[in-house]
């Protein structure tokens, strides 16, 4: 069946609904007044629109009490009229509560609907402002990039007509760890412009750059991160992500309750979830730690 054929065979049963309740109140209108008015209030229930889907029950339980009362004599009457009066009263109460209820549940679909929706134009206009970063810290990182060059051509033309005794071996060394943490230094920039977080402390070693974690990086005697811990994870990655090519040695130092493995994993966890190749990553347990070392993220080109 149609919503259209429902709908006219719902109007028409309302029709005919109303039309008995009618014919009642015609055979009664001299003898049973209460009858009348009862009855008048269950027809303009019955014929309400926002009303008439709902409280059936209770509208059938009214009108075979109107049915009672007014076959009712003598002292049955005042008791039938009472229980009467109170289930109209009741089928009444019962179709508001009902439409009430529907109404506050579409309003609460629609205040749903509202809500998503907003919370994607905040993620699209969130979108928009992150990539609008990322070129900005990349138009300045070729910038930089290319100050870093001329500097740096600059300098070595200087060394080679100043310097013709200097170690040949040592100056290019220099030059390299030099070259290497000025472009480690765009690139902490960078990360720390993309993931809105500092990156921790770090050393050059012989092996690569030494990030090292605090025991502060996690909540006490577990291996989970705190969220000082994930901020600076998060710096970490965006610093790998700035620098595609270099590979990460996660090492965790642990202490009584937290072994330095699991510190060391939680952090490779973190890094992979953020985005960073499982292929660039490798966890190790070391030793014991302390408050200022738990880990040390090892990277190297």
């Amino acid at each position: 069946m149609s919503p259209h054929t429902m709908s006219i065979h719902t109007i028409s049963i309302r029709t005919l609904t109303c039309a008995l309740l009618l014919v009642s109140l015609s055979a009664l209108a001299a003898e049973r007044p209460e009858v009348i008015a009862l009855n008048q209030r269950l027809v303009a229930l019955q014929s309400d629109p926002q009303l008439v889907e709902f409280a059936a029950y209770e509208k059938l339980q009214a009108q075979q009490a109107v049915a009672v009362l007014a076959k009712a004599r003598g002292k049955q009457r005042d008791g039938a009229l009472y229980l009467a009066d109170r289930r109209v009263e009741i089928a009444e109460t019962a179709a508001r509560a009902e439409a009430a209820r529907r109404e506050a549940d579409r309003l609460d679909r629609t205040r749903s609907e509202l809500l998503v929706e907003a919370s994607r134009r905040d993620a699209a206009r969130a979108r928009q402002e992150s990539e609008r970063l990322r070129v900005q810290a990349q138009i300045q990182a070729e910038e930089a990039e290319r100050l870093r060059m001329a500097a740096e051509a600059e300098t070595l033309a200087r060394q080679d007509a100043e310097d013709m005794l200097g170690s040949i071996a040592g100056q290019q060394t220099a030059k390299l760890s030099a070259a290497r943490q000025k472009e480690a230094q765009l690139a902490r920039q960078e990360a720390e412009l993309m993931s809105g977080a500092k990156l921790p402390a770090s050393k050059f070693e012989d092996r690569g750059e030494v990030f090292t974690l605090a025991s502060s990086a996690f909540n006490a005697g577990q291996a989970k991160l705190s969220s000082s811990g994930s901020a600076s994870v998060s710096a970490l990655a965006a610093y790998l992500q700035a620098n595609p090519k270099a590979k990460a040695r996660i090492e965790g130092f642990g202490d009584k309750q937290t072994p330095g493995q699991r510190r060391a994993d939680a952090v490779r966890d973190a890094l992979l979830a953020a985005g960073i190749p499982k292929a660039r990553l490798q966890s190790a347990g070391k030793g014991e730690g302390s408050k200022s070392r738990a880990v040390d993220v090892v990277i190297a080109q």
